[in-house]
């Protein structure tokens, strides 16, 4: 098993900047991918950003490119999200990911998932 606990969420205006951390424990040499996604209440939970934790590219939505960064610290068996230039439109709940699998995209594959985090932007 794979435990994963998100940080850093909380209040912001349009314009602005959070950086959300997810730190894994547990059988965390079994991982692949680590990632970020986001619902909306009433929406499907969609892909905002990947990150291969065993050989490093990272993969990102088109509506947050340019915006958002994903890192990782190996030593720390953390991933990261820098969110720059937040819109309304980001408001939503963060949810960290990891999969033993390399399918960024979708999300039937992340098998390990954190409880979330709330971003609100306000506008």
């Amino acid at each position: 098993q794979v435990q994963l606990v998100e940080s850093g969420g909380g209040l912001v205006q349009a314009g602005g900047s959070l950086r959300l951390s997810c730190a894994a424990s547990g059988r965390t040499f079994s991982i692949a991918t680590m990632a970020w996604f986001r619902q909306v209440p009433g929406q499907e939970r969609e892909f905002v950003a990947a990150s291969s934790w065993r050989y490093g590219p990272t993969y990102y939505a088109d509506s947050v490119k340019g915006r958002f960064t994903i890192s990782r610290d190996n030593a720390r068996i953390t991933v990261y999200l820098q969110m720059n230039s937040l819109k309304p439109e980001d408001t939503a709940v963060y949810y960290c990911a990891a999969s033993t699998n390399t399918y960024y995209y979708t999300i039937s594959r992340y098998e390990y998932w954190g409880q979330g985090t709330q971003v609100t932007v306000s506008s």
